[in-house]
């Protein structure tokens, strides 16, 4: 598999050094330079916001780091979380005397040491609390939603997130308003060609030109089915139907819907499958507000697609139109 690149090794360094020369609204910071925060220094008396993950997920991650959204994001290697020291470093760029909260997706690596970091630096007084991802309906029932992994519909916590951190809202506020938005996003996917991590021998996983397959994670994780490909009206008629049947207990009948590629799949097969999503949910009385379309949770050269409900309230609909900007997302 080919790609565009010098050596395995430096690969992550020098697409952080292209990310904040492309965007001057972002800086490299942190001992080991695995920090991306926002230029401009936090104000104090702000709450900050951070996260942090594996490289390989553009704009998941560092791509969401600006006004309204992220303070600052610490990133590891390809497909591995970041470490402890970056962790720290991040939480402490985006202290602004009120307390950081760490909002993540669900994997053991990165709840070790977000977790670990919050420990150290309440040594320095620095308050943390902690809000995971846990969007994808295909890794574990609705019994064992905490244990689910998270994966595109975090954005939709980081909006809310930073929106009400924006507003002057305190560490608490900030992390009720970021487990209220998980607790209403489900997420499910689906994987037509894998990717193959720069350096590796093999791609992540093998799958037949003629095969697909459902909810398969963002790393290759097992989905719940694999079977002949099938056309966009039927994969998306599954989708819609089984992130209706996972809907929140106290869901209303509005939602945001977030359609996004995994990395090879182009806007215009994005465009298809929204439209039939669309026309799905409208016969099931649900009003889209705050449509997605867009490549906002990747997995490299990945072929596919994942599809999102944040079931909104007033509150979430509120935040999700305040202002914010990232390098890759612009509200307001």
């Amino acid at each position: 598999m080919k790609k565009l690149m010098n050596h395995a090794s430096t690969y992550v360094d020098e697409m952080l050094d292209g990310l904040v020369m492309a965007n001057p609204s972002l800086v490299r910071d942190g001992a080991g330079g695995r920090v991306i925060r926002r230029a401009e220094r936090i104000r104090q008396g702000k709450v900050g916001v951070v996260s942090g993950g594996g490289s390989g997920h553009l704009p998941l991650f560092t791509g969401y780091v600006g006004p309204g959204l992220l303070d600052a994001c610490s990133i590891g290697n390809v497909f591995e979380g970041p470490n402890v020291d970056s962790c720290m470093d991040a939480i402490r760029l985006a202290n602004g005397g009120q307390g950081v909260l760490c909002l993540y997706g669900n994997y053991g690596g990165d709840r070790m040491n977000f977790n670990m970091a919050g420990e150290f630096l309440a040594d320095e007084g620095i308050e943390t609390t902690t809000v995971l991802g846990t969007d994808d309906i295909a890794s574990g029932s609705p019994e064992e939603r905490d244990r689910r992994r998270g994966v595109a519909g975090i954005m939709y916590a980081y909006k809310a997130a930073g929106a009400k951190a924006e507003q002057g809202g305190s560490l608490q506020d900030v992390t009720t308003v970021a487990a209220k938005a998980v607790a209403r996003t489900r997420t499910v996917g689906i994987a037509l060609a894998p990717c193959q991590v720069p350096g590796a021998a093999q791609p992540t996983f093998t799958i037949a030109d003629d095969e697909m397959e459902m909810g398969m994670g963002i790393h290759g994780e097992p989905g719940i089915w694999r079977n002949k490909m099938k056309p966009a009206d039927a994969i998306a008629d599954e989708m819609v139907e089984r992130l209706l049947a996972d809907r929140p207990d106290d869901a209303g009948h509005r939602v945001s819907l977030l359609v996004n590629s995994l990395g090879a799949t182009p806007l215009e097969e994005l465009f298809i499958l929204y439209r039939r999503i669309a026309q799905q949910l409208d016969k099931a009385g649900i009003t889209i507000v705050h449509p997605l379309v867009g490549r906002y949770t990747t997995s490299m050269e990945m072929a596919g697609a994942s599809v999102s409900l944040c079931f909104t309230d007033p509150e979430l609909e509120e935040l999700l139109a305040a202002p914010a900007s990232c390098p890759f997302w612009r509200v307001g």
